[in-house]
């Protein structure tokens, strides 16, 4: 099946993707909307003169991750095994866990925690990228398991 290759004006493919993985019931406008206001918020409280996108995708670049563990079951037990993570994969992981940490967050409305999280995630701290480094954490714990990846 081909991918549709209609972007918005003012729109890339990786902002299209984040829309689509922060959308809820279908509701892309709402999803949209929320993206916007929290650029708009970025562009406020973020330090003076930084691109609301370039925060967006540091963020992103700092919440990928290179490893993590696969379950694989050899001879009765099941063993953590450290694998390399696809570049699709590393920026569906990153969305994921960005909007985990982002609705994780109470009391505020979504486009400030999401704001804040972006925030966060590119200066290399806050639940985002706290979760990455977690992931590194268990890979290289298992990494006496590494020659299991060939069964």
């Amino acid at each position: 099946m081909k991918k549709s290759t209609y972007i918005p004006d003012g729109s890339t493919p990786l902002l299209e993707r984040f829309i689509n993985t922060m959308m809820m019931r279908g509701k892309k406008s709402v999803s949209r909307r929320i993206l916007h206001d929290a650029f708009i918020e970025i562009g406020k409280v973020g330090a003076q003169g930084q691109d609301p996108e370039r925060v967006f995708e540091k963020a992103i670049e700092n919440v990928k991750p290179s490893m993590e563990v696969k379950p694989k079951r050899i001879g009765g037990a099941v063993y953590q095994i450290p694998v390399e993570v696809k570049s699709n994969r590393q920026v569906s992981l990153a969305f994921r866990w960005i909007i985990a940490a982002a609705r994780g967050v109470k009391g505020k409305p979504m486009a400030k925690k999401l704001s804040s999280v972006l925030l966060e995630a590119a200066a290399g701290a806050g639940p985002a990228v706290k979760k990455r480094d977690d992931v590194h954490r268990m890979a290289q714990a298992n990494k006496a398991f590494a020659h299991f990846a060939k069964y």
